[in-house]
């Protein structure tokens, strides 16, 4: 077998003697990069496993090497889709038109996850799940194969994290072997090309509402003379993976955090400054409710207004959820934004213009502060930011994903 290879270029897919493509009930999706070291062992544990749980298989290794890897697979009976270098993500999605199964589980060729215990995922499955998850902490790590800074702080922390924005119930997200049914895979509409392709299937399971299942996994620690890839690229790896799981999280859930916090601020800001504009100063309890009110008002307006916005407009975009996004869609038609935007800054300039009236009757002075021309710049730039929020909205429903349902 050759030593090396020159990396490929453009999609292969490579067949075993004897395999001929057909249906079968699970399919073991599995990327791998310079893995001739354990790969051909990987390949046995997956027939074994298979064989085990009592179900016809694929195995096909999304292979980007430049080792013998791929020629390793197809000596041990494993199917290989030869594939550009692109990003972990990636390979999922260029694996996607190849996979055979109505059952999928993902994992690593390195032997740190045990394909010969595929039982429980098959179970889960048979039962009706569409997303089931492997957890590491349910299961077992061996000694040595986490770094105790994943184990006790960044793993825990992330799965917090994302357990509190999308109301799920995981206990390990960054477990790399996970299962779920084609149309589960497709209705998910993988994006990400790298690391963060992780976080992106768990959140967004989440977020369809998918039937989602936790099984315990064995985690090992690397074959002798084997470096993860993690540990290939350097010390920073880690933190960059980290840095990029964590950015899908917050890309895929503005409106958790925004929704709610910026409808209380647009509306206590309206609140305050309208009360202020037509009232003027005034006291309450004993505090002073004058100019600096007024400034927090009109502040807390337009950033609230700014959150709604972007929570809005990612709901639309991303797909995954309706709630507030359905009605505004209907209420906030070009038509109407275009008039809410114009009637919006004409009362504003209205109210601005009373202003400089005064300023000039006054010999450009102004012997007190306006209440109202400061409300009415408020209004201008409330509307304002409905005239770009009903375009954004119109060129949201353009890129709307239009997701395949089971």
């Amino acid at each position: 077998m050759p030593e090396s290879r020159p990396a490929p270029t453009e999609v292969e897919h490579l067949l075993p003697p004897g395999v001929t493509p057909g249906p079968v009930d699970l399919s073991l999706v599995v990327p791998a990069l310079n893995e001739a070291i354990t790969v051909g062992e990987f390949v046995g544990w997956c027939k074994l496993g298979l064989q085990i749980a009592g179900v016809t298989g694929q195995i096909l290794i999304v292979d980007s090497s430049t080792d013998a890897t791929p020629d390793i697979v197809l000596a041990a009976g494993g199917e290989v889709l030869r594939v550009p270098k692109r990003g972990l993500g990636r390979a999922y999605i260029d694996a996607l038109p190849y996979i055979r199964g109505r059952w999928i589980v993902m994992g690593d060729a390195d032997l740190t996850y045990d394909f010969r215990e595929l039982v429980p995922f098959v179970v889960q499955f048979r039962a009706g799940a569409d997303f089931v998850m492997g957890s590491r902490f349910e299961g077992g790590i061996e000694a040595g194969s986490m770094p105790p800074l994943h184990r006790y702080f960044g793993t825990p922390l992330t799965t917090w994290i994302l357990n509190r924005i999308y109301g799920s119930g995981y206990t390990d997200i960054h477990c790399g072997m996970r299962g779920l049914t084609r149309e589960a895979l497709l209705r998910i509409d993988l994006k990400s090309q790298s690391w963060e392709y992780a976080s992106e299937m768990v959140l967004k399971a989440a977020r369809l509402g998918l039937r989602i299942e936790e099984v315990p996994v064995k985690f090992y620690k690397d074959r002798e003379g084997r470096l993860s890839h993690h540990r290939r690229m350097g010390w920073l790896s880690p933190w960059i993976a980290g840095w990029l799981n964590l950015k899908v999280m917050l890309v895929y859930s503005p409106d958790s955090f925004l929704l709610v916090p910026g409808g209380l601020l647009l509306g206590a800001g309206l609140a305050l400054a309208s009360t202020l504009a037509i009232l003027g100063p005034f006291t309450l309890w004993g505090i002073g409710i004058n100019l600096h009110w007024m400034l927090l008002g009109l502040t807390s307006a337009t950033l609230g207004y700014s959150c709604l916005q972007i929570g809005i407009v990612a709901r639309i975009m991303h797909g995954l959820r309706s709630g507030i996004a359905g009605p505004v869609q209907r209420w906030l038609a070009y038509d109407r934004g275009m008039v809410a935007s114009g009637l919006g800054v004409v009362a504003g300039l209205v109210l601005v213009g009373r202003l400089g009236w005064h300023y000039v009757q006054g010999g450009l002075r102004l012997e007190q502060i306006s209440y109202t021309g400061i409300f009415g710049l408020l209004l201008i730039l409330l509307g304002f930011q409905t005239f770009a929020f009903t375009l954004l909205l119109e060129m949201a429903q353009r890129v709307q994903p239009r997701r395949p349902r089971p």
